[in-house]
């Protein structure tokens, strides 16, 4: 009697999750965004693949203590429009940092990961503490 083989079921491209823990004290903003965007799209694995989530997460602490070099924290502006006309607000660096240290930084972040349906996805492994 033969037998009948059943199809076996491959897993490929399993990701283990990463959890990186960085300390932001005395590091340049611009420069640590961009380590952080790199580990959160998991661009640090030796199975990198651009259309795969390789679900790794970043915790930052001491986010207040991040070094902003040049004259960034004076001229550098955030844009915002509502929608409306004449809705484009404007908002300087310095009372972006003021209020919220973290902010500053997740939005360097968010502006250095791929535009596209993953990014707010990988946003949301991001966590940081002041």
């Amino acid at each position: 009697m033969a037998t009948i083989k059943k199809p076996v079921k491959k897993i490929i491209n399993q990701v283990a999750p990463a959890i990186h823990r960085i300390d932001a004290t005395e590091q340049v903003l611009g420069r640590l965004a961009c380590q952080v965007s790199i580990l959160l799209r998991g661009k640090d694995k030796p199975g990198y693949q651009y259309h795969i989530d390789q679900k790794s997460g970043v915790i930052i602490t001491n986010a207040a203590k991040i070094k902003l070099t040049g004259k960034k924290i004076n001229q550098k502006v955030y844009y915002h429009h509502s929608g409306y006309p004449g809705g484009l607000k404007e908002t300087k660096m310095m009372m972006v940092f003021g209020k919220n240290p973290a902010l500053a930084l997740k939005k360097a972040v968010w502006n250095m990961l791929p535009k596209n349906k993953m990014r707010s996805v990988i946003i949301k492994r991001l966590k940081i503490t002041n």
